[in-house]
């Protein structure tokens, strides 16, 4: 009898051992995801280039991704690859709308330096028509912290000033996520931002406060969950080229 129980226990300890290693074999499979396979994106050739899901905006040739003042063509001057402000004939929206979103941006300001602060090189780019992105000469040009490039204007100073100098190209890479509301227009989730400008993060999954306001602090209305793209028209010869985005 005693000669059976050993044997048993013997067993027993054998399958047991046995058990215990096959789950040490198995137990990486556990946390394997297998599904959804993410999607294949063929990137561009260039850092800077679109990838081949990423909605072309602007290539360097024609405006027809905007609209500009009142729904009227485009009065922008288009040459050289870029697109250039002309002073008073208004912003420029884009006729598809976005929410969350990635955005590939790059802008010049003049080369010839004129004004000082907020009247030198400046534009913006308004997220959802509503949320703006500092477009300024930044470069030895002293100004509010919250007004200048890559700041979320009148809201978030931005973590390191990257500008460049006049009249070289900058690049902006915007991550944005769009507000959530709920039905009573009440903020359910606030939008954030994610900037790199010329290779240097300025907001890191900032939270934004609100809609972009000049004076007075910022605040939310209830939206769509998706809006037109606006460059601004502040009165400089900002240009803008290469510009694409993805829908997240």
């Amino acid at each position: 009898m005693k000669k059976n129980i050993l044997c048993f226990s013997l067993l027993s300890i054998a399958v047991a051992g046995h058990a215990n290693a096959q789950e040490k074999v198995d137990a990486p499979k556990l946390t394997e995801v297998w599904k959804p396979v993410p999607k294949i994106v063929s990137p561009g050739a260039t850092a800077a280039a679109a990838p081949d899901d990423a909605i072309v905006l602007f290539n360097g040739n024609q405006a027809t991704a905007f609209v500009g003042k009142d729904g009227q063509p485009v009065k922008w001057k288009i040459a050289d690859g870029s697109i250039t402000v002309v002073k008073g004939t208004g912003e420029i929206t884009t006729k598809e709308k976005f929410g969350d979103c990635q955005l590939h941006i790059e802008w010049r300001s003049p080369e010839t330096v004129k004004g000082n602060g907020q009247g030198r090189g400046n534009s913006g780019i308004f997220l959802m028509g509503k949320y703006e992105l500092q477009v300024l000469d930044s470069y030895n040009n002293s100004t509010y912290s919250n007004g200048q490039a890559g700041s979320i204007y009148k809201q978030l100073i931005p973590l390191a000033n990257a500008s460049r100098r006049p009249g070289a190209w900058q690049t902006y890479e915007v991550i944005f996520m769009a507000p959530r509301f709920n039905e009573d227009g009440s903020v359910k989730i606030p939008a954030t931002i994610t900037v790199i400008h010329n290779g240097v993060l300025v907001q890191n999954h900032a939270t934004i406060a609100g809609s972009t306001q000049y004076i007075g602090a910022p605040s939310y209305e209830k939206h769509g969950d998706k809006e037109p793209l606006s460059l601004q028209d502040h009165g400089d010869e900002v240009s803008y080229r290469n510009i694409w985005i993805r829908n997240l």
